[in-house]
């Protein structure tokens, strides 16, 4: 899991050998910036994710209704086929100029 550093967060030492596994994104987004950290790290990946499951939690409900796995599979895939043509419709159209 990657957990963005607060804006404010300092390392406890300038060594970066003596410091801890916690402390290194702070020492990378000093360096190269929170956009870069990002991009190397994939937490737009998971924030992406994360909003995904909230929509899905938000439209279908937050749990299954079916009782055996084969009928919770199936729910599942009609809810996400329903989800994805939901966001293809809602996707704006953008064409980049030169």
């Amino acid at each position: 899991m990657v957990i963005p550093p607060r804006a404010s967060a300092v390392p406890s030492t300038a060594e970066p050998d003596s410091q801890s596994p916690r402390e290194r994104p702070i020492q990378l987004i000093a360096e190269h910036g929170r956009m870069a950290w990002q991009c190397m790290t994939g937490y737009g990946r998971r924030n992406a994710a994360e909003t995904i499951m909230a929509r899905y939690k938000h439209l279908i409900g937050p749990r299954l209704r079916a009782r055996n796995a084969a009928a919770q599979a199936g729910e599942v895939a009609l809810a996400v086929q329903v989800l994805n043509r939901m966001i293809r419709e809602a996707k704006p159209v953008t064409i980049r100029q030169r």
